[in-house]
Order: structure tokens, then C-alpha cells, then sequence
């Protein structure tokens, strides 16, 4: 059975819709066949033909779902279909299903492509996409394989799309030689499956990513009291993804949304204080090539503006603050926000300029509290990157080194990096400092970035969504190349290694960036800075953040 189609083109019936078929537990590879979308769901054998319009969807192989259950991947080219189950891929035709063995591989393979006589597997125990030719079941060739997870794949022309499910991550390599182009991060996790659909019409090509996890989800259970529980189920769709190239500026935007942020001060001390000639100032969301600022406005009461180092900043300023006094301040501002990644390697920077004294007197010092002359830290930052010269290996070493040294875990406050690697337990802030310490001993001039990530829940439009903790990451800079960002812990998924590189010169659409280089939020009475010594800010204001957002924002 085939879906019949209006007028419109299938991109422009898809435009920026998710689809979910009905009964799909864990998409895996997707394909199309002109116009038809072809998923397999792993977990129930089922291939699936999907209408991209309505979410129905009809069950190809009815008699075959046994021999299809645990398939991951999936490519037709012409009227054969290519699969991956196990470590063995088979092939049949698209009116038979009857599969063929074609070639087993010693460990399992995941993802399958086709062009032609060629055809494209990944292995992600072997680390490689093997290249095989399809009448005489030969090895071609092999690529490395961009990531570090569970890769599928398609292909288009010249070029061999990959997607990884642990980088989250979908890779542009050259499809003769295995070279990455470019890589984009996908808005949402667990990308599963890969394909591109060419119009008709206008011969454009697009690309839709297959997802699947679980979710958590507050279920109703009227046999238990309390009757409400915490449970999980399966989560799985298919989405556009979008991307925008620029190879002089060395990075990929992708999918991103408009975004409403506001951050707001309550006061309400623990303690009465009074104040006089008060500035509390709050820094405003940057703008940067991923983050562009559309409108701020005040919240409660009005404010000034300063600029400290290129950042916007907020000043509210009160002429006393007296006991049992109470205001509510702060901004709203409305966002476009989309993923970005930098594509720069070792080889690029060989041939850079020395830091200028004045970088090297604002981003190599210890001014924070970093512990730099303590032994313990300055032995890690010379066992982080040993005998290694090259800035960026320096950086991917002194990563790898805190990712193996530290461990993720919550605090109230933050210790120096001495005590944090003595404790080998960071938080998000601990994992910064650390990170700073070890790069700016090493002449890596770093600078801290933050300070909230919106809940990643791109379905979620219009709803006030809230923040769980604050967050903190850092930028590292490379003469001629300029601050580039890398996050502090999300990419330490704690096996040891090796680790992914999705957010290391990359941000998703959900990072907000706020105040490079510069404090969030300070207080001054008479002029003088008040420090967390003299009076700690969460002993006098409540903070409020919300995020709600509005739209995704349309393809490039």
C-alpha cells in the first residue's frame, strides 16, 4: 500500500512537523523510496510505511515481523532493501522480504547504506564503517568512524551521512575518502536513524532523523498510595533536521527555536538588612553566532544598562533597601537559539600565533579562587597533557584527564579545585574551575560561560517550563580562531572512555548564553562590591527562572 499524495511536495507537507506513528516503541533506520517513508521498530520486527501527514502507518512484512525483530538499520536502493540484525546484513526484495544473507561481521553491525554497488556498514565495537562492493561481497575500505556510539547511516551523491546516538551528532563525511565536512548536533537525544528525502519537484534535499529512548513520565496508579508513581515508556518519532554550513567561519548551525527567558529576583531575606545607594546588577543574554537577542524588557521594576567586556548588563539601583522591604526584579528577554559546532582540528592550529600579554594577563591567572599554585593542582595539570604541544590536543587531553579523575554529583556550594580533585566529586561549577586551572597552567587562555540550559523539550511549546539547576561551562581561546565553547560535565557519561565529543566545540539549541567572562549577578552598597562573605545573595532574594518555548524556528 503507498499513501496517496496532494499537490504539495512531501517537504512542504513535512514542513517542521515530529512525526510519531501511533504504535512504534524504538524507530531504528528510516528510508525513503521516492516519496514513501519506509522505519523499522526494532524492538516489535515491524517495517513500517508511514504517512508523514496523518502519523498512520501500515505493517510491510506482517509474515516476516519474527526475522525483522532486532533489525537496527535499513537502506533500499532501487527495489532492494538492505538490513543490519545482529552481526550479519542481509538484503531482499522490497515485494518479497524473503532476506538473503550478504555478509556477518564479527561483531554487531548497526547502520547500513547503499549508492549504487557500494554499501556502507558501521560497526561500533570494530570503530570503523566498512566499505563493501555488492556482487562480489568484498571489503573495499574502511573509515574511521566519526563518534564514539551507535552509528546509522544514509547517503546522498557525495556524501555519507552518519548519525550517532551517543554524540548526538549527525556527521557530513565524503563518502570516497571518509573525510568529516562538517557535523551538526541533532535538537533532541538518542538519534537512532538517518535518511534524506530529494524533491521531486525542485530536486532539494532534506534530512529527517529517526529518535528512541524512554522517557519519565508521573503515572496514575489508583492501586497505590500514594497513587501517583514514577514510571518510564518507550519515546520514539521522527523530525526534520536542519542545518546551515559555513566553511570560512568553521562551523554548522542547526535546529533551533525562539525562546522566552525570564530571570527574576525576589527579595526576601533570611535576615533583615539595610542598605543604602544599592545597584544590583544581573548580566542579559549575549549575543552570539548561534544566539541572536530579540527584544528585552524589565520585569518589576526598571533598569540601566552597562557593557563590562562586550557583555550587556542590567542595573537596578534602589537608594535604600530597609527591613521588611520587598520588590521583584529582573528581565525577560525573547531568544532565537540554535545548535552549533566547530569543526577545527590539531592540524589547523599548528601554526598559531603566541597568547598577546594582555590575554595572557586576564585568562591565564589564577582569578578565581582557582588554587593554581597549590602542588596537587599544578601536578594535574602537568600529568593532563604530559609531553603534548598542540593547543587543541592539550585541550582534549586536559578534558579527558578531568573526566577520568572527577565524578558528577550536586553541592551547595563550590570547592576549590584542590579539594574538588582531592575529593574526585564535581559538580557542573567544581568541573569548571578544575577545568580552568589545568588550562590556564598549561597557556590555554579559558574563560567561564553559563549560566542556565532551557529544558530540552522542544515538544513542549507554550508551556512555562523551569530549570532544575544553574549551569556553568567554559570557553577556550585559539589565536586566529577565536573563544570557542566547550561544556564542563554532560559529555562525562562515567565509563571511562572513550568519552563524546558532542558539546567540545559545541553547544545545543538549549544552552543559553549568558555573561562571558563576567559575573552573573553582583550587589554593590555605596559603591563598594559586597562579596558572598559580607552578604551571600541567596540569603537575600529568591531567583526565579522560566522559559517557555514559543516556536521552532524555520529551516536555513
Amino acid at each position: 500500500m503507498s499513501f496517496a499524495l496532494p499537490s504539495m511536495t512531501v517537504s512542504q507537507m513535512f514542513g517542521q512537523r515530529t512525526i510519531r506513528p501511533l504504535t512504534a516503541a524504538a524507530l531504528g533506520g528510516i528510508a525513503f523510496i521516492q516519496d514513501r517513508l519506509i522505519a523499522i521498530d526494532t524492538i516489535k520486527g515491524h517495517l513500517l510505511e508511514i504517512d508523514p501527514i496523518s502519523d498512520n502507518s501500515k505493517i510491510l512484512n506482517p509474515h516476516q515481523v519474527k526475522e525483522f525483530t532486532d533489525v537496527t538499520g535499513i537502506a533500499v536502493w532501487e527495489d532492494t532493501l538492505w538490513v543490519t540484525r545482529g552481526n550479519t546484513v542481509y538484503r531482499c526484495q522490497m515485494n518479497a522480504l524473503g532476506l538473503e544473507h550478504f555478509v556477518t561481521l564479527p561483531y554487531p553491525a548497526e547502520g547500513i547504506a547503499v549508492w549504487e554497488s557500494t554499501v556502507y556498514i558501521s560497526c561500533q565495537k570494530l570503530g570503523y564503517i566498512l566499505i563493501y562492493e555488492s556482487d562480489g561481497r568484498k571489503e573495499i575500505t574502511r573509515f574511521y568512524a566519526p563518534g564514539v556510539g551507535q552509528e546509522n547511516l544514509t547517503v546522498s551523491q557525495d556524501t555519507l551521512w552518519v548519525s550517532d546516538r551517543t554524540e548526538q551528532t549527525v556527521y557530513s563525511m565524503d563518502r570516497a575518502t571518509g573525510e568529516i565536512q562538517f557535523s551538526v548536533l541533532t535538537p533532541f537525544d538518542s538519534p537512532t536513524g538517518i535518511a534524506v528525502h530529494k524533491d521531486s519537484e525542485t530536486g532539494k534535499e532534506s534530512l529527517y532523523v529517526a529518535y528512541a529512548s524512554e522517557e519519565p513520565y508521573i503515572r496514575d496508579n489508583p492501586n497505590a498510595d500514594p497513587n501517583h508513581e514514577l514510571t518510564y515508556r518507550d519515546r520514539t518519532f521522527i523530525h526534520p533536521l536542519y542545518y546551515h554550513y559555513e566553511p570560512e567561519k568553521r562551523y554548522a548551525l542547526s535546529n533551533g527555536y525562539l525562546i522566552e527567558m525570564s530571570y527574576a529576583e525576589e527579595i526576601a531575606p533570611l535576615e533583615e538588612v539595610y542598605l543604602t545607594d544599592l545597584e544590583w546588577r544581573i548580566a542579559l543574554p549575549s549575543e552570539t553566532e548561534r544566539q541572536k537577542v530579540k527584544q528585552v524588557e524589565p520585569i518589576g521594576l526598571p533598569f540601566t544598562e552597562e557593557v563590562i567586556d562586550g557583555q550587556r548588563i542590567a542595573v537596578f539601583k534602589f537608594d535604600t533597601l530597609t527591613p521588611g522591604e520587598r520588590h521583584i526584579f529582573g528581565w525577560k528577554a525573547t531568544l532565537e537559539v540554535r545548535g552549533i559546532k566547530y569543526r577545527i582540528t590539531p592540524k589547523d592550529v599548528e601554526d598559531i600565533p603566541p597568547v598577546t600579554p594582555e590575554f595572557a594577563s586576564r585568562y591565564l591567572v589564577d582569578d578565581d579562587e582557582l588554587a593554581m599554585e597549590t602542588s596537587i593542582v599544578r601536578r594535574a595539570a602537568r600529568d593532563a597533557v604530559g609531553s603534548e604541544t598542540n593547543l587543541l590536543r592539550k585541550m582534549y587531553s586536559i578534558r579527558n584527564y578531568v573526566y577520568d579523575e572527577l565524578s558528577y554529583g550536586i553541592k551547595p556550594y563550590i570547592d576549590t579545585p584542590d579539594v574538588v580533585l582531592e575529593r574526585g566529586v564535581g559538580s557542573c561549577g567544581e568541573y569548571v574551575g578544575v577545568l580552568l586551572a589545568l588550562c590556564r597552567l598549561n597557556g590555554i587562555p579559558c574563560r567561564t560561560v553559563g549560566r542556565y540550559k532551557c529544558p530540552p523539550n522542544g515538544e513542549l511549546q507554550g508551556i512555562p517550563l523551569q530549570p532544575d539547576f544553574n549551569h556553568v561551562w567554559l570557553e577556550f581561546y585559539i589565536p586566529n580562531f577565536g573563544w570557542l565553547p566547550m561544556e564542563s560535565n554532560p559529555d562525562d557519561i562515567g565509563n571511562a572512555g572513550p568519552y563524546p565529543t558532542r558539546f567540545f566545540m559545541g553547544l545545543c539549541w538549549y544552552h543559553i548564553e549568558i555573561g562571558k567572562g563576567v559575573s552573573f549577578e553582583t550587589i554593590s552598597s555605596q559603591g563598594v562590591r559586597l562579596t558572598k562573605e559580607d552578604i551571600p545573595l541567596g540569603d537575600l532574594a529568591i531567583n526565579h527562572i522560566r522559559f517557555t518555548i514559543l516556536k521552532e524556528l524555520p529551516p536555513f
